[in-house]
């Protein structure tokens, strides 16, 4: 039988589910237009009138025409599978680029590309990245660490996280730390704003108007700054500022501060004023490990909301928003929430220095 005299047949049922195609508005457009081949052919229209009205081929028309015939309605909602023009990757292939990746580097860099393995494997540049997304590796990120190697790194660590974790009773625990060379910068031509579709510009050209020293003291349990703007950061300096915290904390309390190395905050003329006010309590961070000081997080607030962006025609200019970041930080002041336990970190360390003592050892 010539397909130009096919008859077809559809029952109620199909004849339902495809005019239920048509009128349902999200219906795909190419479902649409399977579903009125069909009916058209159904209700006795030849090949030559569907073509004119489906503007397609002979061919296509009887593609559907006899999909129809092997699947029902289901197999017009789905189109054939065709293979790949490209054969897929074989498991060999995929091994050799995770191993090369973990263990090797290009003979003419320090980590691999996408095109540099691919070069060297034989495969596409795309393959090669969908390879790294499915291990999970990304060759072209490197993290920074630093280990501790103070000696008494354990006592440190858990005498400080006890102290944001369990406060003493009647005491205040403050994080102090200078944030030093701060410059007002003042840009030498106005940048774009912030519009649809483009990022805010900034030049990168500008002018100095000197620098300043921020003094912060963060009390760890309301979240409150004591801050001051001081032009330089020596003992003088700290001393200044242990003298405005004994103002502003109440006498009945003892006061805990946590510190950094700085050779500042151990100078005589410092030990010698600590001595006459035992409510001062000092606990020393470990060398290197400056993220031990929660003052750090504000540091890092200042900086990017504040300090980074800004444009300052003078010294004065410039700590004149620091204060009023101070003022507005105060006014809803929030904490930074400790969560690490002391005996996470240690075991963190512990696991960071067995990792360097095997890369050493296998060197």
């Amino acid at each position: 039988m010539r397909r130009d005299d096919l008859c077809l047949y559809l029952g109620p049922a199909d004849r339902a589910q495809l005019q239920a195609l048509l009128t349902d508005r999200n219906t795909p457009r190419k479902i649409v237009w399977r579903a009125e081949i069909v009916l058209a052919t159904a209700d006795g229209f030849g090949t030559n009138e569907i073509m004119r009205r489906a503007a397609t081929s002979k061919p296509t028309v009887w593609r559907w025409q006899q999909r129809y015939l092997d699947e029902g309605v289901a197999g017009l909602k789905r189109d054939k599978t065709r293979p790949s023009r490209v054969p897929p990757l074989s498991q060999e292939a995929r091994l050799a680029v995770i191993a090369k990746t973990v263990q090797e580097t290009p003979p003419n860099a320090t980590h691999w590309s996408r095109s540099m393995m691919a070069e060297a494997v034989g495969i596409s540049p795309s393959s090669v990245g969908r390879i790294w997304a499915e291990a999970g590796l990304k060759p072209h990120l490197a993290h920074g660490f630093k280990v501790s190697n103070d000696p008494l790194f354990e006592e440190k660590v858990t005498d400080i996280v006890g102290l944001y974790l369990d406060p003493p009773d009647r005491a205040v625990v403050l994080c102090v730390d200078e944030k030093s060379q701060i410059q007002a910068l003042d840009r030498t031509q106005p940048g774009l704003p912030l519009k649809r579709g483009r990022a805010a510009t900034m030049t990168q050209d500008y002018k100095r108007h000197g620098t300043t020293t921020l003094f912060a003291a963060l009390d760890v349990k309301s979240g409150m700054v004591i801050g001051d703007c001081m032009p330089r950061h020596r003992a003088k300096e700290f001393l200044a500022f242990l003298r405005r915290i004994e103002r502003i904390v109440p006498k009945s309390r003892d006061v805990h501060l946590v510190l950094d190395n700085y050779a500042t905050h151990k100078t005589p003329e410092v030990k010698a004023w600590l001595e006459k006010h035992a409510r001062f309590k000092l606990h020393f961070t470990p060398t290197s490990a400056s993220w031990l000081n929660l003052v750090e997080r504000f540091f890092a607030a200042i900086t990017t909301r504040q300090i980074r962006r800004g444009s300052y025609t003078s010294l004065d200019d410039l700590e004149t928003a620091i204060y009023e970041y101070l003022a507005h930080h105060n006014a809803k002041p929030k904490p930074f929430v400790w969560s690490k336990s002391a005996e996470d970190i240690l075991a963190r360390e512990r696991r960071a220095l067995d990792a360097l003592d095997t890369i050493r050892g296998s060197r």
